[in-house]
């Protein structure tokens, strides 16, 4: 019988972990003579108080879901792929020759197009860490590390030597044509007279963030391939026994991982800059590890986590604006949620199990 409830596993102990990570950021921001209420309802206002600020912190949101789902697909078949933030930057060079390749009439022929362009650029380049693993036993992590720093540093020459208009002292390609302009929550939401703000990044590609997220679902837990990549990652040997090829599974879980990184580029690169800039990723990639863990890798707790970081990622400029409290401080309250849900997890979930036990003994006495 299980020690805890699967509700409290997957809401309580996440919800208990933010709230010791919030009250520790506190303790920091006190130690620097701020306030960390007027610091908390600055953070909350900046992110939630206005449409701009919801525009924005829907916008980061959609780039950890798309990161953090293709964590999680990779972490099902026990594979820890660190390497969304080169995936998601090859990604971006794949939306990017869509777009400039053809004079696009409307955003519904371009955006199909340009999803398949991140895709495909993106699970190419997590295509060799994954053939390495399956059929030389390189280990994913150290090669998916290296390939994000290949991946920045292609992707900036190509811009550099290729993409950049000619005579511009920026490293960023052309814009992209008037046709491949993604509707932005003010246009989809103005047909039906809401208001929201103009100057908002939040775009088409959230419902395409929500709409991976189902597919998600169902493939994991859904479909043969699914139970094949569960099987996979919970034991190599009872799945070769299965009949379940151990390097097709690895190539794949990883292949559908780099697709899902590279679909980001469809909110970055499109949706908001409308051009591909360098270091456009900006560590979405990174966070995406992190939004995996604390979601457990289950399409409604990343959708959860990726609002929770979107409003730290908007909240904290906000701080930082208003409040002159340091951005650096801002990573330091980033750093503490991850520590306390991911690497501190055990702190809060011994208690936890010995709590519902104790409570368990009790109710059958």
């Amino acid at each position: 019988m299980s020690k805890m409830p699967k509700w409290a596993d997957a809401i309580l102990i996440p919800l208990i972990s933010i709230l010791i990570a919030f009250f520790f950021s506190g303790v920091v921001i006190w130690a620097i003579g701020k306030d960390p209420i007027m610091a908390i309802k600055t953070m909350v206002q900046g992110a939630f108080g206005s449409t701009q600020g919801v525009g924005y912190t829907l916008y980061y949101a959609t780039n950890f879901i798309f990161t953090g789902l293709s964590v999680a697909v990779a972490y099902h078949a026990r594979l820890f792929n660190i390497g969304g933030e080169g995936q998601a930057t090859l990604g971006g060079l794949g939306v990017t020759l869509v777009c400039l390749s053809v004079p696009w009439p409307h955003w519904a022929l371009a955006l199909p197009a340009a999803m398949i362009g991140g895709a495909l650029f993106g699970a190419a380049w997590a295509f060799i860490p994954a053939w390495l693993q399956a059929k030389r036993g390189s280990h994913i992590v150290i090669t998916t590390i290296m390939f994000n720093y290949i991946g920045a540093a292609l992707v900036g020459y190509v811009i550099l030597n290729i993409l950049k208009v000619p005579g511009s002292m920026l490293t960023e390609s052309a814009r992209f044509p008037a046709g491949a302009h993604l509707p932005t929550f003010h246009e989809m939401l103005a047909p039906f007279g809401i208001s929201f703000n103009k100057n908002a990044p939040a775009n088409m590609s959230f419902l395409v963030a929500i709409l991976a997220s189902v597919a998600f679902y169902v493939l994991i837990w859904r479909t043969r391939l699914g139970y094949e990549i569960r099987a996979y990652g919970q034991s190599e040997s009872a799945a070769k026994y299965a009949g379940i090829n151990p390097a097709r599974i690895v190539i794949i879980a990883m292949l559908i991982s780099g697709a899902l990184a590279g679909l980001m580029a469809i909110n970055n690169v499109m949706g908001e800059a409308e051009r591909l800039i360098d270091n456009a990723v900006e560590g979405a990639g990174f966070i995406g590890i992190a939004v995996a863990l604390m979601g457990r890798n289950h399409p409604i707790g990343i959708f959860l986590a990726s609002i929770l970081f979107g409003f730290l990622y908007q909240g904290g400029a906000e701080l930082a604006f208003w409040e002159s409290i340091p951005r650096e401080l801002v990573v330091v309250i980033q750093a503490l949620v991850i520590m306390f849900t991911g690497a501190l997890d055990n702190m809060v979930r011994v208690p936890l199990e010995k709590l519902f036990l104790a409570f368990s003994k009790k109710k059958e006495a």
